[in-house]
């Protein structure tokens, strides 16, 4: 009778012994937010993707507990939740800002208390904020230069912007428009693509409920060459009458960026026709996984810089190069286009490999699983 209630009393012990390392352990990761603001486009669905598959990742799942919070289009909203995730006791949060200057104060309070606080493809203003991006003013200049040459030097030019209010659109935009200016390029029509396909055909048909392909000589959309291909084709445009297109880095646009005649596997209706003038560019979806790495070393004692700049991911019709298997040893040897048959959703955006990286690629992209 002793000795089962002596080895009783030890499996109890040992039971709570194990709980509570099991507590010690959990209580030692580093407790992580991911605020998003507006995420009703496939590069935010990408993005955290990426960013939830590096939390995963083996060098990551023991270190950290990735919690994540949507606010939406609302500034105010974005500021209530970060002021709760600093509240619960946050060591980092990695966010997507609504807006450049409108967390300043409650990024200033949680740097205040402690936290890390990094943000990826948008900027925060906030001086104690760490900043992973592009050089959006690099993208919308390149990408007008392009289309002006296209069209000649002259022209008309219609216009599909971002999201209002982050500085990525903001940016994007503004140098666009101060290179059409400078060139006498005449902006058309414009309006606002929330980096959508979706919205993409609705504000087009909108615009072009009062016009002809004809009067147009150029396109420069944040998001929408895919789809604008495809409805010019609609309209009974033929393949070479397609316009100069400065766009997003969409799979489906890049498919039809590949030389006329190219045997694609899986590329046929909407994907058609190939050979469209193109000129690719995107903020990278890796950029919010390199955004947690980078706060993951700072938790752990590295020195980061204020601003990281990520390379501007341009891709043209000579530069289009097919990934025939999606590899990550195959996307750093180049390729930039994926077959239809492995990325179905034609939306989905094709940059995302980075050598900063090598924790996350195409599964971590499709669906939030890191590389093993």
């Amino acid at each position: 009778m002793f000795n089962k209630t002596l080895k009783g009393a030890m499996t109890a012990a040992s039971m709570l012994a194990l709980c509570a390392g099991a507590a010690t352990a959990q209580d030692e990761k580093h407790k992580v937010f991911l605020s998003m603001s507006y995420i009703g486009n496939d590069w935010q669905a990408e993005a955290s993707n990426m960013v939830k598959a590096m939390a995963a990742h083996e060098s990551m799942a023991d270190k950290i507990d990735l919690q994540v919070q949507v606010a939406g289009p609302n500034a105010q909203r974005q500021i209530q939740q970060i002021n709760a995730m600093v509240q619960s006791g946050a060591d980092a949060i990695v966010v997507f800002p609504i807006s450049p200057t409108a967390l300043n104060n409650v990024v200033k309070n949680a740097c205040d208390k402690g936290v890390i606080v990094i943000a990826y493809d948008g900027e925060i203003t906030e001086p104690c904020a760490y900043n992973v991006t592009i050089d959006q003013t690099e993208a919308g200049k390149v990408t007008a230069e392009w289309l002006v040459e296209e069209m000649g030097g002259e022209g008309k030019v219609m216009l599909l912007t971002g999201v209002p209010g982050t500085s990525v659109d903001a940016a994007r935009t503004a140098a666009a428009k101060e290179v059409f200016e400078a060139a006498g390029v005449e902006v058309v029509g414009e309006a606002v693509g929330m980096w959508s396909q979706a919205v993409a055909r609705t504000e087009l048909s909108k615009l072009m409920s009062t016009r002809s392909w004809d009067d147009i000589d150029g396109l420069w959309l944040q998001v929408g060459c895919y789809t604008a291909n495809a409805m010019q084709l609609e309209a009974g445009r033929s393949a070479e009458e397609l316009l100069p297109c400065a766009g997003e880095g969409s799979n489906g646009g890049r498919i039809q960026m590949l030389p006329a005649g190219t045997e694609v596997e899986g590329a046929s209706g909407a994907y058609m026709p190939l050979g469209a003038r193109r000129i690719s560019y995107a903020s990278p979806p890796y950029s919010g996984a390199l955004a947690l790495k980078l706060a993951v070393s700072m938790l752990e004692g590295a020195e980061v810089p204020k601003l990281t700049t990520l390379p501007l991911p341009v891709v043209t019709s000579d530069t289009v190069q097919l990934c025939e298997t999606g590899s990550w040893e195959e996307m750093r040897d180049g390729c930039n286009a994926f077959l239809p048959s492995i990325v179905s959703n034609p939306g989905w955006f094709a940059s995302i490999f980075s050598a900063g990286t090598p924790e996350v690629g195409l599964n971590a992209a499709l669906v939030g699983q890191p590389e093993l």
